[in-house]
């Protein structure tokens, strides 16, 4: 294990800067405070070509290496989650229903750490981007500030992101070529029939026979449309309708997700969906209304790239796992990744409670690995 002496050095800086994010989570876009405390600190280090504003409250910051060279984006999501925090611990969310559930606060701690080195040493040539996004849980900052054009304007030709790993031992590297998440799909299905007493159903057309229908045959999508070798989920997770025992609704809503790993299996998903939907309502002499919406697609790790950053992993830590299957999850990285080619790691945090869980925290003992990864990965590529 090769953490960089420097970092070793300001981790408890580290933790303080993380523990104050988690004291005070923002949610979706509106990161305001959290970007004036990551500029505040940039401006700290030396950093004085900073943007902000970029899909809201987002970040962009670059750092002058020695010479001309390569450009190489560094990117830590800034969001919260709308829960209740159970930690108990000294620096909880101090904001009711929400907290850092996710580790971004800890992806903005070490980002920011690996940036106060870079600025003090500049053993690099080129320049290195470091960009604070917004919205990842939410409507894919992400995304936006691909489209704001923050590669386009700084020349950026590749770009890496770390996340917190609550399954795996401190320190460790996971990762691998190929989808290591999956696209993330919503559906919103109406089934409209005529309500009317429930004691006299035949002067009706009932959705609720419909709605028992649609909920099995969604589930074919998976074991009887797709290849078992093909990863595919469809979960149908909300069902509305009805306001009391003796009356027959006139619509039920159902709504859930499609998690798919492959372009073609996704699309023959959505495809079914709409079969489906309309045969089960004219079956039940309904009226069937699909909205298919395609959140974050993949998260697809470049072979080459990814190979690359394992070999940096490895100089920092002597546990790298370089064949991770893939999840299921999602992350709005793939924006960055689908204009881009770079690499998406998970870095163990040691094990706890996951992700997305009220007792949730990240692990200030991972920062120091994180951000020497992301330093030697810049000093690596960037070789002066």
């Amino acid at each position: 294990m090769v953490v960089v002496n420097r970092i070793a050095g300001f981790a408890e800086e580290m933790a303080g800067w993380r523990r104050h994010l988690h004291r005070h989570p923002e949610l979706s876009l509106d990161c305001h405070e959290t970007a004036a405390f990551v500029v505040a600190q940039l401006r700290s280090f030396g950093i004085d070509r900073i943007e902000t504003g970029i899909a809201e409250s987002g970040v962009v910051a670059v750092i002058e290496g020695q010479g001309p060279g390569p450009v190489t984006g560094l990117r830590a999501d800034m969001d919260a989650l709308p829960m209740t925090e159970e930690t108990g611990a000294d620096w909880a969310s101090t904001v009711p229903g929400r907290m850092h559930a996710c580790g971004h606060d800890g992806h903005t701690a070490m980002l920011l750490g690996a940036a106060k080195y870079l600025a003090e040493t500049r053993r690099f040539a080129g320049r290195v981007v470091l960009i604070f996004q917004p919205a990842e849980e939410t409507v894919g900052g992400g995304r936006m500030m691909v489209e704001a054009g923050i590669l386009d304007r700084h020349g950026v030709e590749e770009v890496y992101a770390l996340h917190t790993d609550p399954f795996g031992a401190l320190g460790q590297f996971r990762t691998a070529p190929g989808p290591v998440l999956a696209a993330a799909d919503e559906f919103h299905v109406t089934l409209r029939g005529k309500g009317g007493h429930a004691a006299y159903p035949q002067a009706c057309r009932d959705p609720m026979p419909g709605v028992l229908a649609l909920g099995q045959a969604l589930q074919t999508v998976v074991s009887r449309d797709t290849d078992p070798l093909d990863a595919l989920v469809v979960s149908l997770t909300m069902i509305h309708g009805g306001t009391a025992t003796n009356i027959i609704p006139e619509e039920v809503v159902l709504q859930g997700t499609v998690r798919s790993l492959r372009p073609e299996v996704r699309a023959r998903a959505e495809a079914r969906l709409r079969e489906i939907v309309a045969g089960v309502a004219a079956a039940y002499g309904l009226e069937g209304i699909l909205r298919f919406d395609r959140g974050y697609p993949p998260t697809i790790n470049p072979a080459e790239q990814t190979a690359f950053a394992a070999r940096v992993a490895r100089e920092v830590s002597g546990d790298v796992v370089d064949d991770l299957p893939p999840e299921m999850g999602a992350e709005d990285f793939s924006y960055f990744l689908e204009a881009r080619p770079g690499a998406f790691l998970f870095l163990g945090q040691g094990i706890g409670p996951s992700v997305h869980h009220p007792e949730f925290d990240f692990n200030d003992a991972a920062a120091p690995y994180g951000a020497s990864f992301l330093a030697r990965l810049i000093e690596t590529r960037h070789a002066p």
